[in-house]
């Protein structure tokens, strides 16, 4: 039995036949009968076995407009077979597989650990992560495998959230929210600023979307598919996770990020190996663009607000006029479609706050060059990180948390400029721009 959880950006229409949301958005226009289901569901009522309803459901949950609350069906922990790739780290190994509760299996891959692990598939030879993984995989025999890394610790019941969500046949992979366990100024600051983190809100999984990956340090996904897949690329040394999640994708498969499901990770024991691995992810960008044309760019962003926001940054506010049209005419549209003018507003402002965010991320991360070869540039430049800087250390708490946002930032935007010019690629550099905003989807 499934009820529907509106996601947190559902906007509605007076009568409740116009729904705009989803990542990236769209709008769902709706029969009258449709309506009345969607207000029911929304309301708490179940979706029922009516093939049309349940088909209606679908849509709306693999749009990301709603989330399903799924009571437990018939996949237990017994379904399950965990898989843990590991490399001289026998510490978290051992609290890792004290945490990790009843499941049919455990496999653990050692990845040319110094000191063998006993009882270990063993790789003799160091040949990463995603090797290990497939060495594990490749001998289980339960319907799903959960993916730990050996730095992660699992809370209580993370399984009880998750199991669930397998009912729905579309779902080839689910994956809890990894949490950092903040120890040291290191783990206080990815607290409120980690990369594994997606943050507290459920979300479809996809390439443009407000969640577009997932990291493998925990997932959950169905052996078959993985199989189907040819399993996780072993030439990729970082990245492979993100290649993974694109290629369900690709393929027609749904995944979905689950946040009431919690596991919390080590952070790096020093800065400098967490600035490491942070240029190694952005060292990653560069093939993931090779391997996945137009879905990897530094940020997706409307071209009118886009246009208006450079046409600002260049000292030309005159030139952001023009594009002061097209709010206003996205407005007067939601409303003809019964949108009431502050919910109207509230979409249009979202979008503008986001194409902010996404600009100054950009600009720190990976415009800086560009930014430093002039002195308004530079001014910009010096407001951003300021801006950040200030948010870091209040969101933190803590005064170290500002270096470490700004050092964070360079650390992988010098990766991405790294590996962009060894292979010549321009993708990781530049802009997505979206030139129909908002996806439109017929009568259902």
């Amino acid at each position: 039995m499934t009820t529907l959880r509106p996601d947190a950006r559902l906007r509605l229409s007076h009568d409740g036949r116009v729904l705009i949301g989803g990542s990236p958005m769209r709008m769902l226009r709706l029969s009258p009968a449709g309506a009345r289901k969607v207000r029911a569901w929304l309301a708490g009522e179940p979706v029922g076995a009516e093939p049309s309803a349940r088909a209606l459901a679908q849509r709306i949950l693999a749009a990301g407009i709603a989330h399903p609350v799924t009571v437990a069906g018939h996949f237990t922990s017994g379904d399950v077979t965990v898989v843990v790739p590991v490399k001289d780290n026998p510490a978290g190994l051992a609290r890792l597989l004290a945490a990790i509760g009843e499941v049919r299996a455990r496999i653990v891959v050692d990845d040319g650990s110094a000191r063998p692990v006993p009882s270990a598939l063993r790789h003799e030879n160091a040949r990463g992560p995603a090797a290990a993984r497939n060495t594990g995989s490749r001998v289980v025999e339960t319907e799903l495998i959960a993916f730990l890394d050996s730095d992660v610790i699992p809370d209580p019941g993370w399984l009880d959230t998750v199991l669930p969500l397998f009912e729905d046949p579309a779902i080839a992979a689910v994956a809890p929210r990894v949490r950092t366990l903040a120890r040291g100024p290191l783990g206080r600051y990815e607290t409120h600023r980690s990369s594994l983190d997606m943050g507290p809100d459920p979300a479809v999984v996809r390439p443009g979307g407000r969640i577009s990956y997932v990291p493998t340090a925990a997932l959950v996904i169905r052996r078959q598919v993985l199989t189907e897949l040819g399993g996780f690329d072993e030439t990729l040394r970082y990245g492979e996770d993100v290649d993974l999640i694109w290629r369900l994708v690709a393929a027609g498969h749904l995944v979905r990020y689950q946040p009431e499901s919690v596991v919390r990770h080590e952070p790096r024991a020093t800065v400098r190996d967490w600035l490491s691995q942070r240029y190694a992810y952005g060292c990653s960008a560069a093939e993931l663009a090779r391997r996945h044309p137009g879905q990897l760019y530094c940020a997706r962003l409307p071209w009118p607000s886009a246009l208006r926001w450079l046409a600002l940054a260049v000292g030309r506010p005159l030139a952001a006029l023009p594009t002061l049209v097209e709010p206003f005419r996205r407005a007067r549209e939601l409303r003809a479609h019964g949108l009431p003018l502050s919910t109207a507003a509230a979409v249009i402002g979202d979008r503008e706050v986001s194409t902010a965010r996404q600009l100054g991320d950009a600009l720190r991360r990976i415009w800086w060059p560009a930014a430093l070869l002039t002195r308004r540039g530079r001014r910009i430049l010096v407001a951003a990180y300021l801006l950040v800087a200030v948010d870091a250390a209040v969101r933190g708490r803590d005064p170290r948390a500002a270096p470490l946002r700004i050092a964070d930032d360079l650390a992988y935007g010098c990766g991405v400029w790294s590996a962009s010019l060894r292979s010549r690629r321009a993708e990781p550099l530049l802009p997505q721009l979206i030139w129909n905003s908002g996806k439109s989807d017929a009568p259902g």
